[in-house]
């Protein structure tokens, strides 16, 4: 299959392997407490196998568990020679026999074999983990993504995968409503991707998901940004009469002024400030064209008041309500 001599890198790019691209090897790391890319790595790299050998075999183990000598057992060579996979969950929580036989085992890997160890993070193991990675294990990252632009490029990138059109506005929607969990967002990709025809727009995003408050938090928060002040007020007061947690609207709210005050008198090209942000170009140019109505002291105005509107709903206040709608009419007014 190719897997002997590989490193911790991708030959391509030199860069360590993603869990999207992650190829079979003696023996895999996947740190990190992000389950939903650990095991899509564990996915692909069990698929690649069978497609090269489909009568590899598959052994799951549990290093929280784990009894001595299962390792060399299962990774001793069988009658017919065929390949193995062999994933072992709970690093975090390894026994000491596991770390033992698994240590021994780095010295000398079995021939025909693919190591999966899933560690989710802590202390525990630290000696395996640094022989792990002084050595020729490839190691893939599986931190959260907790970035909104990174779960922004996480569905711009399935639906590229799958040959799929979506508008920048339908990305940031979808995001805010179902951005808390990776799994969930993944999810909710996989449902347009399959159920939905055409280009994916805002509205088609609504007819989905359009019951998540975040998204009626974006609309409030453009609204607001515009100067629609008596639009983003009905809105809101809409979304709050229906039930909607004042907490998710201020957050959507934050996240859009943070966007236009991190652009605000900022020099470079879309691209350029994309990347010195972390934003997707689209979203600079309408951060640029929001910025134009708010000077240096507004926008401060604007992030204080929000922080204080965080503070109130989070049980600072006993009518969060208004300071909902007072940090609404602030960013309205133009901070004034």
């Amino acid at each position: 299959m190719g897997t002997r001599g590989n490193t911790n890198r991708n030959t391509a790019t030199g860069a360590p392997p993603s869990w999207r691209n992650v190829q079979p090897a003696p023996i895999v790391l996947l740190a990190g407490p992000e389950n939903y890319l650990a095991s899509k790595a564990s996915e692909s790299i069990r698929h690649q196998v069978r497609r090269a050998q489909p009568s590899a075999e598959l052994t799951t183990l549990d290093a929280s568990a784990y009894e001595a000598g299962s390792l060399t057992n299962h990774a001793s060579p069988s009658l017919f020679g065929d390949w193995k996979v062999i994933e072992v969950g709970g690093l975090a929580q390894m026994n000491d026999s596991f770390l033992d036989d698994a240590l021994a085992y780095l010295s000398d890997p079995a021939p025909d074999v693919v190591l999966v160890l899933r560690h989710s993070g802590g202390n525990r193991g630290k000696k395996l983990l640094d022989a792990l990675r002084a050595g020729n294990a490839v190691e893939v990252d599986c931190q959260p993504l907790k970035k909104d632009s990174d779960k922004i490029d996480f569905v711009t990138e399935e639906f590229r995968l799958a040959r799929r059109r979506i508008d920048g506005d339908a990305v940031r929607a979808l995001v805010a409503a179902v951005g808390t969990q990776l799994a969930e967002l993944a999810a909710a990709c996989q449902q347009l991707i399959s159920d939905a025809e055409g280009d994916v727009t805002v509205e088609t995003v609504e007819k989905y998901h359009g019951g998540r408050v975040e998204v009626t938090g974006f609309k409030v928060a453009d609204a607001a940004l515009a100067g629609r002040t008596a639009q983003a007020l009905a809105m809101l007061r809409h979304a709050l009469a229906t039930g909607a947690d004042p907490v998710p609207l201020v957050a959507a709210l934050a996240m859009k002024v943070r966007a236009v005050a991190r652009v605000h008198g900022a020099r470079g090209s879309s691209a350029q400030l994309a990347r010195e942000f972390g934003m997707a170009p689209w979203q600079v140019d309408q951060a640029r064209r929001e910025a134009q109505r708010f000077s240096s002291e507004a926008l401060a105005r604007c992030v204080q008041v929000l922080a204080e509107a965080d503070a109130q709903v989070k049980g600072g206040s006993r009518d969060p309500v208004y300071a909902v709608e007072r940090a609404v009419t602030v960013i309205a007014v133009g901070g004034g």
